[in-house]
């Protein structure tokens, strides 16, 4: 699987104002950004990403998944904090 086709998975469900993806192999790395998490728990904003890769988690073409969420917000601070 290649970066694209997981970006169209999640594009295609989620509306994101950024998007990160790191891939290599069977191990994948999200990082999401959209205002839509302020509200969220934790647990639910990975259950949010999670969801549209469900079939390719399952199928095992992606075997490890991290997702990092923020709102625009937090992912400004967080930018800040680590460069």
């Amino acid at each position: 699987m290649e970066i694209t086709e997981i970006e169209k998975l999640i594009n295609d469900v989620l509306t994101l104002d950024e998007l990160q993806i790191k891939f290599d192999g069977s191990q994948c790395s999200i990082v999401a950004v959209a205002d839509m998490f302020a509200d969220l728990s934790r647990v639910k904003r990975q259950q949010v990403v999670f969801a549209p890769l469900a079939e390719a988690i399952k199928t095992g073409t992606i075997h490890a998944v991290t997702v990092k969420t923020f709102t625009k917000a937090q992912w400004q601070r967080d930018k800040l904090f680590n460069q």
